[in-house]
């Protein structure tokens, strides 16, 4: 399987350079040259309603640089330090309405599925393509992505880490789990200012040729733990095609497929829905949740993407996002691989901060993808609400998506099974949980909240958000967007 980017149609690389690359070096993202269909054979290893063989069914289509045993060996040790044998439990919350755990890893984030075997890939890769530099990780994260990336690449051999999260736009367990990393070769650095901005300032550091020149003399190459990588997308593909088999194995009635509901901004956990739906998976529509920052929900009800908007800080600050990286390859697809249209689409985002799509284009969007938003009174009024109809304790992220799931059943009277993604732990929010189930949510300590949120709920928080009580802050810098490329020479 080859690689061409979004924006050039011409040239193709193989999965081991894509994964190094990060980004292409036109600015745009790599994409398949094909979508590989999932064989009868295939089909029925996912029955099999194995985790660990489900991700090596979908990695080996993709990742052909690489042998199976080869693949095997990366699957076992990512999934290992999960918390469920499992690894992505199915929920039933009510009537056909499910939850798929991804918080099992060990940062309680879904991101733990892609970033405990990146890993694997960016050092194989190394390998593979004869880099003999150190692959420096560069990483903007809205919350999850940050310590997810840090626990995947800490101490790992032949890379380095450097992290940048808006200071005052996480929860406070997200910038604890931060600031407290451990290992030799990571580093975290907060901005002054939003994601958007943290996510701009990384895109700038990609494209600075001065930059890759001066890394590359001190024996330094940079890559993405970002979903702009390839290699953060393609194992996310591996838990939706894995929620068929789990839908099956309970019981669903699943003779007109199923809908996949996602609460996301910057696109790429929904993106690997979409793959999943083109391999194959019967996959009927994909529900995109956005919280108060709308701006794809506007998108796919209107065809115009306009971040001109202003910008709020919410209780899913893991969406708090205004440009959403990874629509890009959806409208590399929309438009029928164009890469012209990709980079007109791009340039005028660039330029004024929105573009319209064609017609045609938003008519294959409304296909696919529903979409609805929720903000903040109305999230944590899901919190408590499915909490006292179900039992269920959901996160402020999890709770968009089953608002919206909700708007989606009225809008359209859809009664298949919809699955849930359910993307991070309720105790990285403890706060806005508590608070959404009658619980006392006053004061600053985060700790005392989780004690609390544990005893209202008698649902136990996970060990590893316990035990960072005891660990020390090692990371407090803060600096400009602007000064981001001095924080990144100044990780040694």
């Amino acid at each position: 399987m080859r690689y061409r980017s979004t924006r050039n149609e011409n040239e193709y690389v193989p999965s081991a350079r894509a994964m190094i690359n990060g980004i292409a070096p036109d600015g745009g993202l790599y994409i398949p040259e094909s979508i590989p269909a999932l064989t009868a054979e295939d089909i029925a290893v996912i029955g099999e309603c194995d985790y660990g063989k489900t991700a090596l069914t979908v990695l080996k289509k993709y990742l052909t640089d690489f042998s199976e045993a080869e693949l095997a060996e990366m699957v076992g040790a990512a999934y290992a330090s999960f918390d469920v044998p499992e690894v992505a439990p199915l929920r039933k919350l009510s009537g056909e309405d499910y939850a798929l755990e991804l918080w099992h890893g060990p940062t309680s984030a879904f991101k733990d599925c892609a970033l405990q075997i990146l890993p694997y890939f960016i050092t194989a890769s190394a390998k593979k393509t004869g880099l003999d530099k150190t692959v420096h990780i560069l990483v903007a994260t809205s919350g999850d992505t940050g310590k997810a990336a840090l626990e995947g690449f800490r101490d790992v051999e032949g890379t380095k880490i450097t992290v940048f999260y808006p200071a005052d736009g996480v929860s406070a367990m997200q910038k604890l789990q931060m600031m407290t990393q451990e290992g030799g070769n990571v580093r975290v650095c907060g901005i002054s200012g939003n994601f958007d901005d943290a996510q701009t300032g990384v895109k700038r550091i990609f494209a600075d040729r001065g930059m890759a020149e001066e890394l590359a003399a001190r024996g330094e190459i940079l890559s993405s733990a970002n979903s702009i990588n390839w290699g953060r997308l393609v194992p996310q593909i591996a838990y939706y095609v894995h929620s068929w088999a789990a839908l099956k194995a309970q019981g669903a009635p699943l003779g007109d497929g199923f809908n996949v509901v996602v609460p996301t901004g910057n696109f790429g956990n929904i993106l690997a829905a979409y793959y999943a739906k083109m391999m194959g998976v019967p996959i009927n529509k994909l529900v995109c949740a956005s919280n108060r920052n709308r701006v794809l929900t506007d998108f796919f009800g209107t065809g115009v993407y306009d971040r001109n908007r202003e910008f709020f800080t919410t209780e899913s600050p893991s969406m708090d996002i205004l440009i959403s990286s990874n629509l890009e390859r959806l409208l590399c697809y929309l438009a029928d691989g164009s890469a012209e249209a990709v980079k007109g689409f791009m340039a005028s985002l660039s330029a004024g901060g929105e573009y319209a799509v064609t017609g045609e284009m938003k008519r294959r969007a409304s296909e696919l993808f529903f979409a609805s938003c929720a903000d903040d009174a109305e999230t944590e009024a899901t919190i408590g609400a499915t909490f006292a109809k179900t039992g269920y304790l959901s996160d402020t992220h999890t709770a968009v998506g089953i608002k919206v799931c909700g708007d989606y059943r009225k809008a359209t009277g859809d009664a298949r099974p919809c699955v849930i993604a359910s993307t991070a732990s309720p105790y990285k929010f403890p706060a806005a949980v508590l608070r959404a189930i009658g619980g006392d949510a006053s004061g600053d300590d985060p700790f005392a909240l989780i004690e609390r949120l544990e005893a209202k709920s008698g649902v136990p928080a996970p060990k590893r958000i316990a035990e960072l009580k005891y660990k020390l802050p090692r990371f407090t810098d803060v600096c400009e967007p602007s000064r981001m490329a001095e924080a990144v020479l100044g990780a040694r």
